[in-house]
């Protein structure tokens, strides 16, 4: 899959790790709100991914939006 979509094996693995400490972040009601930024900000890449190589891009935004509207009913100041 990663292949399809133009990346390459070696950054699998970094890759694997952002989205791990990225979902760590958002875990901790502390960082919660810069997790969110950085998930919306990694899932915007992997939108713009899917949209380069033609494939549906609709998943990631539909993550995005669950993930802000989990963060809101967490904490209601968010919205």
């Amino acid at each position: 899959m990663f292949a399809k979509l133009g990346w390459g094996k070696d950054v699998m693995v970094k890759i694997g790790i952002v989205e791990v400490a990225i979902a760590v972040l958002f875990l901790i009601p502390h960082t919660a709100f810069i997790g969110a930024i950085l998930l919306a900000a990694y899932l915007g890449g992997a939108t713009a991914t899917h949209v380069r190589v033609g494939d549906p891009f609709y998943f990631p935004i539909v993550i995005g939006v669950i993930a802000w509207i989990a963060l809101g009913l967490r904490h209601p100041e968010v919205f």
